[in-house]
This record gives C-alpha cells, sequence and structure tokens, in this order.
C-alpha cells in the first residue's frame, strides 16, 4: 500500500482465520509487519495464512486462544512474545457468530456471548497488550465494530448490543492511554464483499447497493485498507473514531 510502511512493527490480528481477517493480516504484512494469527478453532486455516505470509518475507506466527477469556488471551500474548517480540498493533476482528432473530425469540445466552466476545475481549486485549504500549509509549488498538451500530434493524439486538458496548470500551480506553501515545480506534464496515460472496456469485445486492451513496458494496480489501492506515503512522493523531467503511450508508452526526 502506498504511504504506508509498518516494518519493523508486529501486528495480532484475532479472528484472523474469518473472511475478513485473512485480508487484514495478508495486508498488515503486504505493509511491512510481522503478523501474529489468532485462531480459535481452525488451525488448518491459520497454518495456510502463515504459509502464505512467510512467503512473502514477513515472519508469522499462529496463536489459539479463546478471546472471552484473559488467561487464554494473556497466554496468546506470552506465546507472540516469545515468537514474534512485543505487539505494537491490536486489532480486534473475532467475533461468536450466531443466527439473528427477534428481541422475544433470541436466546439470552446469544446476548452473553456478543457481550463477552465483543465488549470482554476489548477488555481483555488492552489488559493484556495495553501495559507494554505504555511502557514503550506507542501503540495502536484497532477494534471491529460494523455500521449496524448505527441501524438499529430488526433481528440485530445481540449483534448491536454488543457492538455498542465495545464501542463505549474504545472510546474511554482512547482517553485513558492517549497520554501514552497510544491510539484507540474503530472501523465500522458496511455489507461487505468476501471471499464467500465471490465463490457464491452473490457479491451484488441490488436492494442495499440503494441504500449505499456509493451504490455499491465495498469490499474486504476496503476494510483491510482502512485497518492498515489506522496502523500507520499516517494516522498519528486520530482516536477514539468510529470510522464508517460502508460507502456512505451510515454518516455519523457532527
Amino acid at each position: 500500500m502506498i504511504g504506508i510502511d509498518l516494518t519493523g512493527r508486529t501486528a495480532l490480528v484475532t479472528g484472523a482465520t474469518g473472511e475478513l481477517g485473512r485480508v487484514m493480516a495478508r495486508t498488515l504484512a503486504a505493509c511491512g509487519a510481522d503478523v501474529a494469527i489468532h485462531y480459535n478453532r481452525n488451525e488448518g486455516q491459520a497454518l495456510e495464512l502463515q504459509k502464505e505470509i512467510i512467503a512473502t518475507g514477513r515472519r508469522a506466527a499462529i496463536v489459539q486462544a479463546d478471546i472471552t477469556n484473559l488467561d487464554s488471551i494473556v497466554a496468546m500474548r506470552d506465546k507472540v512474545n516469545a515468537e514474534l517480540g512485543h505487539v505494537d498493533i491490536v486489532v480486534a476482528n473475532a467475533v461468536i457468530q450466531y443466527a439473528w432473530t427477534s428481541v422475544l425469540e433470541q436466546a439470552p445466552e446469544d446476548y452473553r456471548s456478543q457481550f463477552d466476545s465483543c465488549v470482554m475481549q476489548s477488555v481483555y486485549l488492552a489488559k493484556a497488550f495495553a501495559p507494554a504500549m505504555i511502557e514503550k509509549q506507542a501503540g495502536r488498538f484497532i477494534g471491529i465494530n460494523t455500521e449496524c451500530a448505527m441501524q438499529n434493524f430488526e433481528t440485530q439486538s445481540a449483534y448491536v448490543a454488543g457492538k455498542r458496548g465495545m464501542d463505549g470500551i474504545y472510546r474511554i480506553l482512547a482517553k485513558e492511554i492517549g497520554k501514552d501515545q497510544i491510539t484507540v480506534n474503530q472501523v465500522a464496515p458496511g455489507w461487505t464483499i468476501s471471499d464467500r460472496d465471490r465463490a457464491n456469485g452473490t457479491e451484488r445486492s441490488e436492494g442495499y447497493e440503494k441504500s449505499v451513496a456509493l451504490k455499491r458494496r465495498g469490499t474486504d480489501q476496503d476494510i483491510a485498507n482502512t485497518v492498515a492506515y489506522l496502523a500507520s503512522d499516517l494516522a498519528g493523531f486520530i482516536t477514539g473514531a468510529y470510522i464508517p467503511v460502508c460507502g456512505g450508508n451510515v454518516m455519523p452526526a457532527i
């Protein structure tokens, strides 16, 4: 990516084997970063992505962790530190998947899973990785939020509740560790085209595209580009931001 140089830095991407996570990991590596590839169950895809990144000349490590458990995240941090060194960039992308339905029908455990994977993951990552960043007086936290957090459509209650809680953590964390020259930002994708869409031929959605100012769906690379920008020195004076990458489908008011 032109103008973005992450050489000498190490990035951790949680949920790196997912549709968006893979592209984020590849893009950060293309910008020069060494990458820690987090997975929960999909070790095979993590190993494939590791080989792919190493083939580009960057270092890569795979790390398993339960992102809803502090001890597991601390163990992941220690493994990354041992294999790649201090983590400079943390991308919180992992989220627990579940079936969306109405508030009256949604299982209570779905709300708990979204709270754990959105809010508590953010808290645990901060506890595990912020102290070393504070000591170094540099670092980046980038959370993957969603345009849904501003839309409040039917069936999205558990997801929106989790992501809105995440938003609160990130905004307050930005104020608390800003003095240590650590930025804390969120990227909010719209309905994004991924490899799954390309394989299934489902890239187009006329109904959704009509609501988007740019009249198209964004791509996984659009999201990864924004993550790389926020990870770079180019975004050194941006913190506490919620940045929709959705072609103008949602526009936060000033």
